[in-house]
């Protein structure tokens, strides 16, 4: 059905004259092949090159662009580049190409490339990984990719992927998998296969039909986590089980605990589903993301009288709140000189602190007087340490602190369960809150909506540091700082989002929308 034109596919980290030789080779290569295709009815395809130089992207597809090709090719990737590099020439290349031809990424990739680069403007694909990587034992599953060949599915009577109705995830478990790669046996890796090549087109499916329906954007946010997980750290049975002993009341109200399978343990919204710090160990979390990343212990230790003001909002479990306490006592113990810290935590059901204080032995960081003194009296203080609960709802509540924030830890659920927490609107009146003083917002969120948002009621926004499968998180500050904001790249992604105008947003609200973001100093300057 297609035949592509001949090129010359470099690695994409060579140097710039060799890169423009296999260039100008691949465009005579283009137009020999377009005079020999005689009256062939087979489509022909074209294959942009210029490794990893954005000039050479732009000068090889304004060439390709007026030649009567049927579709376009995106060459000279996933021979050598970084994964943000792949990710980043993929969406100038795809934007430079007609919007009205198919475009196709060559030799790419997991399903997680797939995703990332359909969001930039990719429609095909080709690739040996689902057969090279089952010949490996490795499988990509619903609950992420899994790699058969570990002892711990020795005893597994599971299906490879519960979600599948595969012949393979129908017919065979996870142990009889690991026993035929152990063995060598290559019904192992066919099967397998067989399995990786339907998740492959279901996937391509969903993809397909959310484009339709306008959803693409929040199923490839959410999906992009599930698609980074894997098994490397998970420690299941590597002997038969035993029957499971009962379990104490690990439930309170709407919460229970959640065991992760890499050992550790979180606090599980039982409504909705959204576990708190599901991914990497909940302290480890909040240290990288929330402490480190906001700098506290070097803003603890300035010459300056006046109290540090932290907002928690989303007390959840305590975890980050304990993670700034523990950052402040260490400080004092190791006989700096530290600025007060106030710190004020926003939670609209106290439930989860309730279930993690009762299971002191599952959340090693509650095993400190001060969340038991918060939860009983709202307050906890002790040597220069002020810590207040205000409760109810944030939106309802935040206005009546007395002391506007330095820095804010947005943790709270995401928008599908607390929308109104993530709207313009909201984060209008933060602002203006906010005002009187430069006040940053860390939130784990990197959503595209949540950032423009945020951009369209003046908050300048930078993206923050990876954790768990999250390549980015977002940071949001009221005033302009010397931090690298989100640029030009971010802009253009937004442009092309399917859902770059909050969710109910009527149309005639929309070229206002559209144009704060536009013209926010941000870009302009």
């Amino acid at each position: 059905d297609i035949m592509m034109a001949l090129d010359q596919c470099i690695r994409s980290t060579a140097g710039k004259e060799e890169a423009i030789a296999a260039m100008e080779l691949t465009h005579r290569w283009a137009k020999r092949s377009l005079d020999a295709r005689g009256d062939s009815p087979q489509a022909m395809f074209g294959i942009v090159q210029g490794a990893c130089f954005s000039d050479l992207r732009r000068k090889s597809a304004e060439f390709l662009n007026v030649l009567p090709f049927d579709g376009y090719a995106i060459g000279g990737l996933a021979v050598g580049e970084t994964k943000e590099q792949r990710e980043e020439f993929c969406g100038l290349t795809a934007k430079l190409l007609p919007k009205h031809l198919p475009r196709y990424l060559m030799g790419v990739g997991t399903p997680l490339d797939i995703l990332e680069a359909v969001h930039r403007g990719v429609d095909m694909f080709d690739c040996i990984i689902p057969s090279q990587i089952a010949q490996r034992g490795g499988a990509f599953t619903s609950t992420g990719r899994l790699q058969l060949r570990r002892g711990t599915y020795k005893f597994s009577e599971e299906a490879l992927d519960p979600d599948c109705v595969c012949p393979t995830c129908k017919s065979y478990s996870k142990a009889y998998l690991h026993h035929l790669y152990k063995t060598g046996e290559h019904l192992g890796w066919t099967l397998i296969t067989q399995h990786n090549l339907t998740f492959y087109h279901r996937l391509m499916r969903e993809i397909r039909a959310h484009i339709l329906a306008g959803t693409f954007l929040p199923f490839y946010e959410t999906r992009r986590e599930l698609l980074a997980l894997s098994d490397n750290e998970y420690d299941g049975p590597s002997m038969p089980s035993k029957p499971p002993k009962k379990t104490r009341n690990w439930v309170l109200g709407d919460y229970d605990i959640f065991a992760n399978t890499k050992g550790f343990h979180s606090i599980r919204q039982v409504s909705s589903g959204e576990i708190m710090h599901s991914v990497t160990e909940p302290t480890e979390e909040a240290q990288s993301l929330y402490i480190s990343q906001s700098n506290l212990a070097g803003r603890l230790v300035e010459p300056i009288d006046e109290p540090l003001t932290v907002w928690d909002v989303g007390l959840g479990a305590a975890t980050n709140a304990m993670s700034a306490v523990r950052c402040y006592e260490e400080l004092k113990k190791s006989g700096a000189t530290v600025r007060p810290l106030r710190m004020i935590s926003f939670e609209t059901d106290l439930d989860p602190l309730r279930l993690a204080l009762k299971h002191p032995g599952y959340f090693s960081h509650l095993r400190h007087g001060a969340p038991h003194s918060v939860l009983k009296t709202g307050r906890y203080d002790a040597d220069g340490l002020e810590w207040t609960l205000i409760p109810g709802d944030f939106a309802a509540t935040f206005e009546t602190a007395v002391f506007p924030p330095d820095l804010i830890y947005y943790d709270m659920f995401s928008a599908k369960t607390n929308a109104h927490l993530w709207t313009p609107e909201h984060f209008a009146r933060l602002f203006a809150f906010c005002a009187p003083k430069l006040a940053e917002i860390y939130t784990y969120s990197a959503s595209t909506a949540v950032r423009a948002a945020l951009l369209s009621v003046g908050f300048y926004v930078a993206p923050g540091i990876a954790t768990g499968p999250k390549a980015e998180t977002t940071v949001a500050y009221s005033r302009p700082t010397k931090t690298k904001m989100l640029g030009a790249d971010w802009l253009d992604r937004w442009k092309r989002s399917h859902v770059r105008f909050p969710a109910g947003m009527e149309e005639q609200h929309q070229p206002l929308f559209e144009s704060r973001i536009l013209s926010h100093p941000q870009f302009v300057d």
